[in-house]
């Protein structure tokens, strides 16, 4: 079984992508923080790269953010390259399964966007009657 979960911060703003056939692709890097402290009594983190496909990719590029709390799931999948300078290269990434955005609301930036423009406020809304209710 190959099944990952991780909370962290994205150490760099999402980038969205489009393959040649339309699909939407969302690469970010997530720094996860370790559970134990180093000889000096810091906590280490672990930067790792996360892919995201089709609709959930738009998602990702359009609410998250550097700085953002979110968990994902998926999988680990490693790759091999070849460089320019003739070299093997192996790459290690997350390709998500789900994201979950953890950041409050008030910490988006301006410009990110994070409720929907009809969402009324609670003040705004009116009572229902219970006996109208169908359940």
């Amino acid at each position: 079984m190959n099944k990952v979960f991780l909370i962290g911060n994205l150490a760099r703003d999402p980038e969205l992508a489009t393959t040649n056939s339309g699909v939407s692709v969302c690469r970010f890097s997530l720094a996860v923080t370790r559970n134990y402290s180093n000889s000096e009594g810091e906590r280490e983190a672990d930067f790792l790269n996360i892919i995201v496909w089709r609709g959930q990719a738009e998602s990702c590029h359009r609410y998250l953010k550097k700085g953002s709390k979110c968990a994902v799931s998926g999988s680990i999948q490693t790759r091999s390259y070849d460089a320019q300078d003739g070299t093997k290269r192996y790459v290690t990434e997350i390709v998500a399964d789900s994201v979950e955005f953890l950041s409050s609301k008030n910490s988006n930036s301006e410009g990110v966007e994070n409720k929907p423009q009809d969402k009324k406020e609670v003040a705004d809304l009116e009572p229902i009657d219970d006996d109208s209710l169908p359940f």
